[in-house]
């Protein structure tokens, strides 16, 4: 997949000591995404805006708001997660990942 005409952040958005960091794509439409990677560890995110992560490469076990068990999402895997909540990770080798934003 290929994004063009975008507006890149170059900045990295840093998280838990360098273990997840992604960069900030902003559409002329006004769409926005992260383009990540996570090294292996267990993270807790919290979200804002509705989001939509697909799984590019490696692999995470998730578990979203409300479950109790973790599901693993793999390469070309995908799933959403509620505004204004918390989702589980982990991840034991590495994941890339792509996050899309729901606008307000």
């Amino acid at each position: 997949m290929k994004f063009e005409n975008v507006d890149v952040v170059k900045a990295a958005n840093v998280y838990f000591d360098g273990k997840v960091t992604s960069r900030t794509i902003y559409f002329k439409n006004g769409e926005r995404k992260t383009l990540g990677f996570m090294m292996p560890g267990e993270y807790t995110f919290g979200t804002a805006a509705e989001e939509t992560m697909e799984v590019l490469g490696g692999e995470m076990d998730i578990c979203l708001p409300g479950e109790t068990t973790f599901n693993t999402y793999k390469e070309g895997g995908s799933f959403v997660v509620t505004a204004n909540s918390e989702f589980k990770v982990i991840v034991k080798e590495y994941a890339d990942y792509c996050c899309s934003y729901k606008a307000d």
